[in-house]
């Protein structure tokens, strides 16, 4: 269950509804709201520490992070982490590298590149 907890939040910071430096729920209000146990969302807050997403400051409570490239950075391993499951899928089907690379290459020529700006 926490890794749900760890994902909700993590997903809400790369989409940039949790802002950087803003304030999360306690521990006690999101383990009453999700009905959860303190243990629970305490592990999930941890992680979210260790992993950098949160900072927590004693007697002030939990907050999102300030990193400057801290949604780059979760977007980016959101990428690898979906590269990876398709790899191990294509390895379950027996998918020669060369046609993963020709399936990868399709579905790049069927979206649009995004524009830097």
């Amino acid at each position: 269950m926490y890794v749900q907890i760890v994902e909700q939040i993590t997903s809400k910071v790369v989409l940039g509804d949790w802002p950087a430096d803003m304030a999360l729920p306690s521990i006690r209000e999101l383990a009453a709201s999700t009905q959860v146990s303190v243990i629970t969302v305490k592990r999930a807050y941890t992680e979210l520490e260790l992993a950098g997403v949160i900072v927590t400051q004693a007697g002030r409570g939990s907050f999102v992070s300030t990193q400057p490239d801290l949604q780059q950075r979760l977007k980016h391993q959101q990428l690898m982490d979906h590269l990876s499951l398709a790899v191990d899928v294509a390895r379950q089907l027996q998918v020669t590298d060369e046609q993963v690379l020709d399936l990868l290459q399709q579905q790049l020529n069927q979206q649009p590149e995004l524009k830097q700006t």
